[in-house]
């Protein structure tokens, strides 16, 4: 069987390129180390260093074992973080970040899961741009991070993307503004005064082409980073505004708004960003589940109700 403790030595050996100078990361004395290395190559009965003047250098099947190595340390590390979720006593802290671009009131409905486990939730959530979120999801400083798109192919850290679900997009304006406009859903909308997500988020690009498929030009007189503050500005009766299908009925119970209708051919998807291929975090779990079954329920409501 693999001794753990010879294939740390040799990591180190191969990473600072000497034994000396292992044995001072390491504050052990060289012999000590030597005759670990003896004894994992005797395991594994092949050489894994050769000596170049005074420094070792890998084998071809040193250079394998490093990448070995390498990936169980790594996973030795993830699996000191996960059991840090489950201490002894008190709540559970559950660190994550929630992308500026996502709606508070979608973020709110996707981790309220979470604090209905059975053991006690202590959340701490971090709002801010997502690449901000993911670097500190390499580093293991959250477990979680809701956004609006996959992590992006060029972002270099380790990260699984896990598809919660989508919404199409629905149009909203006070009496004021509605009694302005002229025609049916969507040509009224041509002209209008519309209040936009800012640009750099997903769903923008989407309403761009949208507009020019139905052949509407819609006036913007708003862009917003803050979806909860462009909901305030059109339930002032600013301009229309639009926010994800599933929030419909909130939408509606919450302000004297109209709905005009849907943008059926826009899916704005949600993702829940992780360090665990496999979702084993309790929290993660009911998360992803529950929205899940919230927005596929939402997408049945909405098309029975066609």
């Amino acid at each position: 069987m693999l001794n753990y403790k010879h294939l740390y030595y040799f990591r180190e050996v191969a990473t600072v390129g000497s034994i000396a100078r292992a044995s001072e990361s390491l504050h052990l004395m060289p012999q000590t180390i030597s005759g670990q290395l003896t004894m994992l190559e005797e395991s594994l009965e092949t050489k894994l260093f050769q000596r170049n003047g005074r420094h070792l250098e890998l084998t071809e099947a040193g250079q394998v074992a490093l990448k070995y190595a390498d990936e169980i340390f790594q996973i030795g590390e993830l699996l000191e973080e996960a059991i840090k979720h489950y201490p002894k006593d008190g709540a559970q802290v559950f660190r994550v970040g929630v992308s500026d671009v996502v709606p508070k009131s979608i973020a709110y409905r996707l981790l309220e899961p979470a604090m209905n486990l059975s053991k006690p939730i202590h959340i701490v959530c971090t709002e801010g741009k997502l690449p901000d979120l993911l670097a500190e999801l390499a580093v293991h400083r959250m477990e979680l991070v809701i956004a609006d798109s996959p992590m992006p192919p060029t972002m270099n850290v380790r990260g699984f993307n896990h598809e919660l679900g989508s919404s199409s997009i629905s149009f909203f304006a006070g009496k004021a503004v509605r009694e302005q406009l002229q025609g049916d859903f969507p040509y009224c909308l041509d002209g209008a005064p519309l209040l936009i997500p800012s640009e750099g988020t997903a769903v923008r690009s989407k309403l761009r082409e949208w507009f020019h498929q139905q052949q509407v030009h819609p006036r913007i007189v708003g862009e917003f980073d803050d979806s909860a503050l462009m909901k305030a500005f059109g339930q002032a009766g600013t301009g229309v505004f639009v926010a994800p299908t599933a929030l419909e009925a909130t939408m509606m119970q919450e302000a004297p708004v109209e709905l005009l209708g849907r943008a059926e051919d826009i899916n704005e998807q949600f993702f829940a960003i992780s360090v665990e291929r496999r979702i084993t975090h309790p929290a993660v779990m009911a998360i992803t589940k529950h929205a899940q079954d919230w927005l596929r329920k939402g997408r049945v409501r909405k098309a029975n109700s066609n």
